[in-house]
């Protein structure tokens, strides 16, 4: 058993990694240093561990028990390993080695006080099965350790009652079965300390530590226990040994199977309530039982869900806004003004449009891109302007409110004071911990992995190769250019040949742009698909390189690199499309050409809105589709596999660890990649919404999916993961700020520069200011006409005038310039330089409102409610309470002996003054 000074000094311990050269980890307590000779006494965890006839029986019975043998002590962790005695002879030297590392782990484990039992594989005689036991003792200790919060007294503060109270009756069924899972009581609650047993609110102390609590402490036991030790190098941690291949496996057990109830005395079912309240397809339009996802899995995956459900709900409103946008623009699409004259024989079927690339293009007529222009005027309307300024407000509406609804999960779920301090270090950072400094706030010499100049190295190297990738990602949009510009000269050569009769049915519909659009977004997806995954191991190395201390600092580092080209990834094509494409193109006599090979791609008649939604529309759709196959159907095919490769005799049945086992493991950053595909979707949502108001409505139906899939995942196909705290969403927090205030300008940007819309508007409005704006009312007529210059064919160079010449004079192309004959040939107009300003001005003046109501509205709503704060002092105050009079009645236990001895003493000295009296 370890006393409270071996537990604080085993807190540098770590579990996998090793320091370097003759490094001694001074803090290890030297009784849990073995000599080297010593080998535990294997027999006494190993005895019994054949599985025997009785013991089958009792299997059969109870196939779903939680405890060990003797139907008593409970089991907290189960440890798998293969018996190394039944392999084979040649391999017997690395088996030996790996036997003796297992051997002293587990003596180690018992050194620290935990209990355990060994049982073999029902299906395999190989495997064997260590059941982990954390007696009351070592639970209070490590308790105490891990300031773990427990109840002090029930709270006695009424909650606010909810205005939805009316309409119980029609609510309820949107919420979980009340008879299935009961509203938990409320508890004031207060750091353990062991010390202080009486002012703990203890029914049975079987089940005052809750199962998740108990396997968060004994994996803090698992991760910091010795297994080897060479001179002064101190290795130790399960994780080690998981990677080493001593041990197979290690995880906490699931209370029983997901689809059947346990018969087991006192088991709370707690996995199958989830799976048919939560997991079941049946139960996909209730309400998620947050509260016992974080009795289950702990804080970390609650608060995922929460903030997922939280951000699904809100999404309701958004996605009935970009509805109503839509259908809007495609009721209007037939009666769109600009969108009749493109498609008018007499308007667009006159207008003969210049070649689109050099020599093999040829010219084009205007309408032959009408069910383009049609379908443009669904997304191009004026009701995405309103939409986009809507979802500027709806995001800080989202995070102000997010920031109330996580207070209070915070106060219930007892991680407000979720403090730095109470996360331990890294085992990684502890084995590397070679060098000494001097502590800024304690002014203690502590240990540290490297200097202030290896920390510069690491972190320099880290950013040098963050850049690199990056570089990569914009040299991978850089050759998807080139193949745009390559793919549009085909096309436009093919689809606009009129000589090609099997074509002629796609003429009306697929546009040269359009071809070249979808081809390569489908194109620029496979390659985001496998910059991903290469870029996984490289952030993963870059991070561990780092060393960060804690697994928050880790995580959070982690995160910022994954974004940051995620960010990138996935971004870069959309940004290059709104605000790159046909930008710069000049006119049609002096083309730009990129790499001085290629002419600059230019955008269709309409803009290049159409082409940005629809590589948002395959990006969002393709990424929905990949990681539902990467994150149901893979474990889904694993698990089936496992299954029917371990497939026994009808009279056996597998216990329930051995279940637990022939489930998929839980990967390590499990919970990263799943807020890294909800954050990146949010990106989409909001950074450029304006081009596509349907985004919000994928969103929805992909997260209402998304909860039940990702719920079923981890109720049915994965072993329990271990529980963590967690007091936020951390790094995401400050990511999806980030996002919110980027949103405002890029869709601001797309409004002003890739949709088409401020220059209808100043057509609109000019009235006849302009002389070749040939109209004096307020109407959008002659509106093409007035958007597309006039080129004279004469002044075609010899290196982009087209072979086929068909006598044409003059062609039109999509710019304001003056026209040939006039002293200022080509050079923009006037009418240019007014659009160009009006698109300022709408840039600074809807950013300038949309900012300035978001801060209003950050300003206007706490982040903490004020319900929350008066139980939080309230909580405060019995704690200061409970201990004050603990103080007081050990300093009067204290005082009660002294007391005494000073009244003995004076009673004898009166005794004697008495007895001198009578002499």
């Amino acid at each position: 058993m370890m006393n409270d000074n071996d537990i604080l000094e085993m807190d540098s311990l770590s579990d996998t990694e090793e320091p370097e050269g003759d490094t001694e980890l001074s803090m290890i307590d030297e009784e849990v240093v073995y000599p080297e000779e010593f080998l535990p006494t294997y027999h006494s965890i190993k005895e019994g561990a054949t599985v025997t006839k009785t013991q089958q029986a009792e299997f059969n019975n109870k196939p779903d028990s939680l405890f060990f043998n003797d139907g008593v002590r409970r089991i907290d962790f189960i440890l798998v390993y293969e018996d190394e005695d039944k392999k084979e002879f040649e391999k017997r030297h690395t088996f030996q080695r790996r036997k003796r590392r297992r051997e002293y782990f587990e003596a180690s484990l018992m050194k620290m006080g935990m209990e355990l039992e060994a049982t073999q594989s029902v299906v395999d005689d190989k495997l064997m099965f260590i059941k982990v036991h954390m007696p009351w003792d070592v639970l209070c200790t490590y308790a105490e350790v891990l300031h773990i919060k427990v109840p002090i007294q029930p709270n006695d503060l009424a909650s606010s009652s909810s205005p939805w109270r009316f309409f119980s009756c029609i609510t309820k069924h949107f919420y979980p079965n009340e008879e299935l899972i009961s509203k938990e009581t409320e508890y004031f609650t207060a750091p353990f300390e062991k010390d202080r047993l009486d002012y703990f609110y203890i029914k049975e102390k079987d089940i005052f530590f809750t199962p998740a609590m108990r396997s968060r402490m004994a994996y803090y036991i698992l991760s910091r226990a010795p297994y080897e030790i060479r001179g002064n190098i101190k290795k130790f941690g399960i994780t080690k040994l998981l990677d080493g291949g001593v041990y197979k496996a290690a995880y906490p057990l699931h209370d029983c199977r997901f689809n059947v109830k346990s018969t087991e005395q006192g088991c709370p079912n707690e996995r199958y309530l989830l799976y048919e309240e939560w997991a079941h397809p049946k139960s996909f339009y209730k309400m998620q039982p947050l509260d016992l996802i974080r009795k289950y899995y702990g804080e970390k995956i609650g608060i995922y869900f929460a903030w997922l459900g939280f951000y699904t709900i809100m999404l309701t409103l958004a996605a009935v806004v970009g509805l109503g946008c839509f259908i809007y623009g495609y009721k209007t699409q037939e009666t769109s003004t600009w969108s009749k004259e493109v498609c008018d024989p007499q308007i667009g079927g006159n207008i003969v449009m210049c070649p689109q690339c050099d020599k093999f293009c040829k010219y084009w007529r205007l309408n032959t891109t009408c069910e383009a222009s049609k379908k443009l005027c669904i997304f191009d309307n004026f009701g995405t302007l309103v939409f986009a300024v809507f979802m500027s407000i709806w995001v800080t509406l989202f995070l102000e409110f997010w920031k109330r609804y996580q207070a209070e999960l915070e106060y219930e779920w007892d991680t407000v004071e979720f403090l730095e301090q109470e996360e331990p270090p890294r085992p990684e950072y502890e084995a590397k911990c070679s060098y000494e400094r001097k502590n800024p706030v304690t002014g203690v010499k502590e240990k540290v992995p490297y200097t202030a100049c290896g920390r510069c190295i690491r972190v320099s190297i880290g950013i040098g190769t963050v850049l690199f990738w990056i570089l990569l990602i914009l040299a991978s949009i850089v050759a998807i250019t080139v193949y745009r510009l390559a793919v549009f000269f085909t096309f436009s050569h093919r689809l606009r040949n009129q000589d090609l009769k099997q074509l002629e049915p796609l003429k009306e519909y697929v546009t040269p742009q359009m071809a070249t659009s979808v081809t390569a977004s489908l194109i620029s997806f496979v390659v985001i698909m496998i910059l991903n995954i290469l870029y996984e191991r490289v952030a993963i190395w870059i991070t561990d390189f780092e060393l960060p201390r804690t697994k928050t600092d880790y995580e959070n580092s982690l995160t910022l690199k994954m974004f940051l080209f995620q960010f990138v990834n996935y971004y870069s094509s959309c940004f290059y499309i709104a605000f790159a494409k046909g930008k710069a193109v000049s006119y049609p006599g002096r083309p730009v050409y990129l790499l001085g090979k290629y002419r600059n791609e230019e955008c269709d008649p309409g803009g290049c809105l159409f082409e940005l939604t629809t590589q948002l529309a395959i990006i969002m759709g393709g990424k929905a589709i990949w990681n539902n196959i990467q994150e149901v159907l893979l474990p889904w095919v694993k698990n089936l596999i496992s299954r029917h490769c371990t497939r026994v005799g009808s009279e056996k049945v597998i216990p329930r660890w051995e279940q637990d086992y022939q489930l998929q493991p839980v990967s390590k950053l499990g919970l990263f990649y799943e807020y890294l595909e909800m954050v990146i979707q949010f990106g989409f949502v909001t950074l450029f919404v304006a081009s596509f108001p349907l985004a919000p409505v994928l969103a929805l139906v992909n997260n209402l999916f998304e909860i039940r899939v990702d719920a079923w995942k981890i109720t049915t196909q994965f072993r329990r993961v271990m529980p963590e705290k967690a007091q936020d969403i951390g790094a995401w927090q400050p990511i999806l700020q980030g996002v919110a205030i980027l949103a405002v300008a890029t869709n601001a940007m797309i409004i002003a520069f890739t949709s088409d819309m401020i220059p209808r508007l100043v057509y609109y409005w000019s009235f006849s200011v302009y002389p070749y704006v040939d109209h004096y009312n307020n109407t959008m007529a002659g509106y093409i006409n007035s958007s597309l210059s006039i080129f004279d064919t004469r002044d075609f160079t010899n290196s982009s005038r087209p072979f086929a010449d068909t006598g044409i004079t003059t062609c039109r192309y999509r710019d304001f310039r003056y026209p040939p004959g006039h002293p200022r040939q080509y050079e923009h107009n006037v009418y240019y330089w007014h659009v160009v300003a009006a698109k300022m001005a709408f840039i600074i003046v809807v950013e300038h409102i949309v900012y300035l109501t978001k801060f209003i509205l950050s300003y206007m709503i706490p982040d903490v409610p004020y319900a929350v704060k008066e139980q939080i002092k309230r909580e405060k105050y019995l704690t200061q309470v409970i201990l004050h009079e603990t103080n007081l009645k050990l300093v009067t236990k204290r005082l009660k002996p002294i007391a005494k001895d000073c009244l003995k003493e004076t009673e004898v000295k009166l005794a004697m003054e008495e007895m001198d009296l009578d002499l």
